[in-house]
């Protein structure tokens, strides 16, 4: 059964003070002289200590994510979330997990990192008055082929952003993994909407994250780049962007290249995996495994946050990688192995049946239970023919993979020579900790 989070959430402001009561202290960046201060929970500082302890997973989702709808020829499909959900269910993986029914975000919440106008107008924009609007439809990149306006659109915004939001405040205040299978959005940017994406959870997830952990890690193995995650923390060394992506200059969103690697504060710590089309999962394996591990070693995070968008699985109707879903979930499997907590949102993905498999596979992998291959009976069980699996033979075996093992290592070794110039422990100034927007009476619906 799914509950409201009242009384865990209730909790969660006085939580925030109590865990205050060990400390960390970061070398500064190069461009200050003296080290700094900051404090950070328990959870963290035994890590190893705990490393043996059942993994505590928080699962988020609400049926009303999975009703709305884009438009008829529209590639983004919300039902996705129903068939996922089903499958979750079906292998009874809700029964491993604490399941709250994810809420909606306040609009205080969602303008944390958005613009006011912005929020503004996804609020009072409908499909009834979108012509009486269009002039400032134009200015934010709303009404446009990729992000239409649709019936319950700031409604679908609200709820993926509460998911995240309530994952992130679940990883601090215990647990080890939240899901947010309705978030991942990863284009919209702090004054528009991009790429079917209008508002961005994974920021607002990342900045509660903030409010608690001093470095966050943000990876992204959608097969587009994160660059509405990458363009809101390219200045700070609080937060290290990590993108594996489809790059050619034109694919969208045309961001990506190894020479974005931030700036000022966070000059190098944007990483960005430009990848060619084809890629299978030894070479995926081979490329995340590599620059996750300098990663952890060198950034040393207190949360990461695991964007899983299922676009990079081979037959996705706008990918062009060739991953399986056992390819995929490995990434999933490799993160959890370093035992830090991780919210984990989903993305793109657009072969519906896929994105369901995947992330179906991928909660498995969160809370540590081999599930058979054959799917369970559930209520959209005719999706999955012909042959009713979860690890479906969907690799192409035809396709030349066009990242050779020489491409790849070239790549590992620009990244290792961007993250030498990267402190261990960046600087961080943190005095107290900023009061929750949403009242704790109020946090969940």
């Amino acid at each position: 059964m799914i509950s409201s989070d009242h009384t865990a959430a209730a909790a969660s402001s006085s939580t925030y003070s109590s865990v205050f009561n060990s400390s960390y202290s970061s070398s500064s960046s190069s461009s200050s002289s003296s080290s700094s201060t900051a404090h950070i929970p328990p959870s963290v500082a035994l890590a190893n200590l705990t490393a043996s302890a059942k993994t505590r997973v928080t699962y988020f989702y609400n049926e009303t994510s999975a009703k709305f709808h884009y438009g008829e020829d529209h590639p983004m499909k919300p039902a996705r979330l129903a068939l996922a959900h089903n499958l979750i269910v079906g292998y009874g993986l809700h029964r491993h997990m604490d399941t709250y029914m994810q809420r909606r975000a306040t609009e205080d919440e969602m303008i944390e990192f958005h613009s006011e106008d912005y929020i503004e107008l996804l609020k009072r924009v409908t499909p009834d008055n979108v012509q009486s609007l269009e002039k400032f439809l134009n200015r934010f990149n709303v009404g446009v082929e990729d992000c239409p306006v649709f019936e319950g659109m700031f409604d679908f915004c609200r709820l993926s952003c509460g998911g995240s939001i309530e994952g992130a405040r679940k990883l601090c205040v215990g647990s080890d993994i939240a899901i947010n299978w309705a978030g991942g959005l990863h284009h919209a940017k702090k004054f528009e909407a991009s790429g079917f994406c209008y508002t961005n959870d994974i920021v607002l997830g990342i900045l509660q994250l903030l409010r608690i952990y001093p470095r966050v890690l943000y990876i992204d193995i959608d097969v587009h780049h994160g660059d509405g995650v990458q363009e809101a923390f390219y200045q700070s060394d609080r937060v290290m962007t990590v993108s594996f992506h489809r790059f050619d200059g034109s694919f969208f969103p045309g961001s990506g290249a190894l020479k974005e690697t931030g700036v000022k504060a966070g000059l190098n710590y944007t990483v960005n995996v430009p990848l060619n089309e084809n890629i299978d999962d030894e070479s995926y394996a081979y490329v995340f495994r590599g620059v996750i591990s300098n990663v952890m070693e060198t950034f040393r995070p207190h949360a990461v946050v695991l964007q899983c968008g299922a676009d990079s699985l081979a037959g996705d109707r706008l990918g062009c990688f060739n991953l399986s879903v056992r390819g995929h979930g490995a990434c999933v499997e490799f993160v959890k192995s370093f035992r830090v907590p991780t919210l984990v949102l989903g993305g793109g993905g657009y072969t519906i049946r896929n994105v369901a498999r995947a992330w179906a596979y991928e909660t498995s992998v969160c809370v540590g239970v081999d599930v058979p291959d054959a799917l369970p009976p559930n209520d959209y069980y005719a999706h999955f023919r012909p042959d009713f699996r979860l690890h479906a033979p969907i690799v192409a075996k035809d396709l030349p993979n066009a990242n050779p093992r020489h491409l790849l290592d070239a790549i590992l070794a620009q990244i290792a020579d961007q993250l030498r110039h990267v402190a261990a422990a960046p600087s961080v100034q943190m005095v107290e900790i900023p009061p929750d927007l949403v009242p704790c009476d109020d946090a969940a619906e």
